[in-house]
């Protein structure tokens, strides 16, 4: 019998995804693990392969369809010696007709009833489980909530623009609190020549993510001058012995290893805010930023802490080049417990980056440059660069920012240490 091929959930939190695009075609034999389409999720664009053979017999949504809800029929497989032609999807039920052939007259609509006030057992039937989830993480009560969803099931994006502690709104009212910030008149754009792009799902969870962070996690920044000279040293050194081995590392993989050896030495700054807990990593994983063509993504290096600094090389390179082709898997870009943005390549000099939540912190690398420096007791020129603390001022004190600051300027300027 045909095989409903469904909308799979490519990640522990995707509830929805756009088809963005069919890599077969009506009429197509594909066997298991062909690539069949790929799918945009809130956070990457990802590949699906086929887990049956057969021959597709029908493409159900067509490609570019926004919001596919997980579980939803996206295409027909006829399996094997089916006629491809006769597995279609079936098809949406018809009005029931009289004799006569006419439809039946519809009876007059009554007038709706009063909505009968919520339980704490339909709260639980109308919330998905991730919706759930979310509240109770952020101390929201679901009966306070209305839902977008279908039926008015509470869904994850009603958790995600609700505040904690809000009181359930009276019937025919809505709070300030609980409007949403799409209700606000879009800009008009103006009568200039342009061209409209349409946002993609990475775009749009960047912008919601971000906006989140800085309206809901107050920043402090810390700021300090670094001198280079010791760490490009120690790096030609080690690219000279490296050279056979096919390895050659950047200044950002050195920074990498000096940032995770400075969040084990000064733990209090490798935690992560909940509203009743405080978490506490014991090991350092580090998120770097990536700039790709559908926008930032952030590969983790896992364990940086541990790993040697031609294993974070390799490591990120390879992440890298798959975070600009959409090829990362949900674990390699989901979690970690700090991040790393780095825009020296570009001339940048100081910058100050956004946190990324539910991280503690992200430190932000300006370009390296000539500057006048003092050095022992006497004005001389020296390699010197920006870098730039965010700190989730909710979880680490500035005099804990500062003195993961200082950790990671002693290290920087003694590279040396971050090797032993």
């Amino acid at each position: 019998m045909p095989i409903e091929i469904k909308m799979p959930a490519l990640s522990p939190t995707m509830e929805e995804g756009t088809l963005a695009k069919w890599l077969v075609k009506a009429g197509d034999t594909v066997k298991s693990g062909d690539l069949m389409a790929e799918i945009e999720t809130d956070k990457a664009t990802m590949e699906f392969e086929a887990v049956d053979e057969g021959v597709i017999a029908e493409i159900v949504v067509p490609e570019g369809t926004d919001n596919v809800k997980v579980g939803a029929v996206i295409a027909i497989l006829a399996g094997d010696g089916e006629d491809a032609s006769a597995a279609k999807a079936a098809p949406a039920p018809k009005k029931e007709e009289s004799k006569a052939g006419a439809p039946k007259d519809e009876p007059k609509a009554a007038a709706p009833a009063p909505a009968p006030a919520r339980t704490a057992s339909s709260d639980r039937m109308k919330a998905s489980p991730l919706a759930r989830r979310i509240a109770a993480e952020k101390g929201i009560e679901i009966s306070a909530l209305s839902g977008s969803g279908p039926n008015g099931r509470i869904v994850k994006a009603d958790v995600e623009g609700a505040k904690p502690g809000a009181a359930p709104a009276q019937a025919g009212t809505v709070s300030v609190a609980e409007a949403p910030a799409a209700a606000a008149k879009p800009a008009t754009v103006p009568d200039i020549p342009h061209e409209a792009t349409k946002m993609s799902n990475v775009r749009k969870t960047i912008a919601r993510r971000l906006t989140e962070s800085k309206q809901t996690v107050p920043h402090i920044y810390l700021t300090v001058d670094i001198r280079l000279d010791a760490l490009l040293k120690l790096r030609g050194d080690l690219n000279k012995s490296l050279e056979a081995r096919g390895v050659k590392l950047s200044v950002n993989d050195l920074i990498i290893k000096a940032l995770a050896a400075s969040l084990i030495a000064v733990p209090k700054c490798n935690v992560m805010f909940t509203p009743d807990q405080l978490i506490s990593f014991t090991r350092a994983d580090i998120s770097v930023a990536v700039s790709t063509p559908s926008g930032l993504i952030t590969p983790i290096i896992a364990s940086a802490n541990t790993k040697g600094v031609a294993a974070i090389s390799t490591e990120m390179k390879d992440l890298a080049a798959r975070a600009r082709d959409n090829k990362l898997k949900p674990e390699e870009y989901q979690g970690g417990t700090a991040s790393l943005s780095n825009m020296g390549m570009f001339g940048i000099k100081q910058f100050e980056a956004v946190i990324n939540p539910p991280q503690g912190m992200i430190m932000a690398i300006g370009a390296g440059e000539k500057r006048p420096y003092v050095i022992d007791d006497a004005l001389g020129v020296a390699t010197v660069m920006s870098a730039t603390g965010s700190f989730d001022h909710r979880a680490i004190d500035g005099a804990d920012g500062a003195e993961l600051m200082q950790a990671f300027k002693a290290l920087i300027e003694n590279p040396l240490g971050m090797l032993a």
